[in-house]
């Protein structure tokens, strides 16, 4: 076995001077995988193309020639599109379907040497904030197996935490990179909305929908950002904002200090739990004293925040999954009588609970009675609360709230109370909502050794910025 690295600097130092090969590490992490089943974090592991690939790119860096990511083993979330690959979004209803095509984050991947070595169990289309809504059984948390990774990209999150792969790709609608990110004590990347194209990301809340990057430090995230983010002729909604050379910059020393501020009110909320106030009143005191400003400030929209977005985000849910109807792809009822009840059978068999549900909230918002009262409204709210926090971030250079209002929650702990769960993002949905990037670092562990997470969100295109002070962030902690 080989040792588990902490970066992939050190994984490429290795390879280039023949430490290791792609071939060995890719059968380290094959061998993880299958010791670390019973976390139920693979739907399918591709171990003989991720062995072949690696033995091509073994022969590249022998040559002088390969990528800026050979290497890098990769985990994708089982939202995004890997050609001739199975691909479910963790749903019956996507039974038997194979995708045709490699979203462009993917292709990316590819085209920089990196290897790919599975999809990864989520909740079902993105849908729950603890990886339980899936269709193939819960991912288990590896620190204590009774407890949630986080969702809905839990099963991303625990590969990397539990090293069965350096890095993932997720996806984040409402904090579902950052939230099991800090569940998970790893670096939880949601970049600024439309700065990664998602060509080939199954739809659940478009206007909200972002693929992150799940690492163990600031400079792989970075990396993997340098090369899958940027213009994209298959997305009309992506940035044509050109992509810096994040890497690189973040090796340049930085010293520099910010103003920081941090939400009043996220602090002193009677859902968070006082060990991660503490740590997090722990931090700003540090950063004060290394020479950074730090002020608290009032944000008098938090309140609007969780429900505009589900209301939203139900609403485009709504209109995204109609396409799912068995008559031409993936599950069928095989119970019908008529085109009708093939619909309606279909689709209730086929969708889980949660996933019914959020259809069901969005359809009725969109419904001709209700449209302009929810959301008409809740349109106006978002505006409303990405223009303040616009104002505010010309004002500082970061906001830092807690990531999560918990340490990891038990199994089943939430599932009865759909509300409850929903709050599990009460902190994390800020920044889908005004389309901002943020960043949940690792903060230690509470008493019993679960990790938690600070999250710090940026104004928009300011990853470079963000990179920097989150590694100053890292390194006071």
């Amino acid at each position: 076995m080989l040792k588990a690295y902490a970066t992939f600097a050190q994984i490429q130092h290795d390879l280039h001077s023949k430490k290791i090969t792609c071939t060995a590490l890719v059968k380290h992490y094959l061998a993880n995988i299958e010791s670390k089943k019973h976390l139920n974090v693979f739907l399918s592991v591709y171990a003989d193309e991720a062995l072949a690939r690696a033995a091509v790119i073994d022969e590249k860096i022998n040559r002088g020639n390969a990528g800026k990511l050979a290497g890098l083993v990769v985990g994708l979330k089982d939202v995004l599109c890997y050609e001739n690959h199975p691909l479910q979004a963790s749903s019956k209803i996507l039974d038997g379907f194979v995708s045709q095509f490699n979203a462009t984050a993917v292709q990316r991947l590819l085209d920089a040497d990196a290897i790919i070595i599975g999809r990864q169990n989520c909740d079902e289309f993105a849908m729950g904030s603890s990886n339980e809504n899936s269709a193939f059984g819960p991912t288990l948390n590896d620190i204590d197996n009774t407890r949630v990774p986080g969702g809905s990209s839990g099963g991303s999150a625990v590969a990397v935490m539990a090293d069965m792969c350096q890095v993932s790709l997720g996806s984040d609608t409402g904090g579902s990179v950052r939230q099991p990110a800090a569940f998970c004590g790893i670096v939880g990347l949601k970049p600024t909305y439309s700065r990664i194209s998602r060509h080939g990301l199954i739809a659940y809340g478009s206007s909200f929908d972002c693929i992150g990057i799940f690492s163990k430090n600031i400079e792989d995230a970075a990396l993997v950002l340098e090369v899958i983010a940027g213009a994209d002729e298959y997305d009309s909604t992506v940035s044509q904002t050109p992509v810096p050379a994040f890497s690189s910059l973040l090796s340049a020393a930085s010293e520099k200090k910010y103003r920081i501020a941090y939400m009043r009110d996220t602090l002193q909320s009677p859902a968070l739990q006082p060990e991660i106030k503490t740590a997090i009143e722990k931090s700003l005191d540090q950063l004060k004293l290394d020479g950074h400003s730090v002020a608290g400030i009032e944000f008098p929209l938090n309140e609007y925040v969780l429900p505009t977005y589900y209301i939203l985000a139900t609403a485009e849910a709504s209109s995204n999954l109609s396409r799912y109807d068995g008559v031409r792809y993936g599950y069928r009822s095989p119970n019908t009588t008529d085109l009708e009840s093939m619909y309606k059978k279909t689709r209730a068999e086929g969708f889980g609970k949660e996933v019914q549900r959020r259809i069901l909230l969005g359809t009725y918002v969109l419904s001709a009675s209700y449209y302009d009262a929810y959301y008409n409204q809740a349109q106006k709210v978002r505006r409303l609360i990405r223009e303040k926090l616009k104002e505010l971030l010309k004002e500082y250079d970061f906001i830092i709230t807690p990531t999560t209002p918990t340490t990891a929650f038990k199994l089943g702990e939430h599932s009865t109370n759909p509300v409850e769960m929903y709050l599990a993002d009460l902190f994390s949905v800020q920044a889908n909502v005004a389309g901002l990037p943020a960043i949940s670092l690792p903060l230690g562990t509470d008493k019993i050794g679960l990790p938690m997470g600070v999250q710090v969100m940026a104004d928009d295109f300011e990853e470079t910025k963000l990179f920097h002070f989150s590694k100053q962030l890292m390194n006071l902690a």
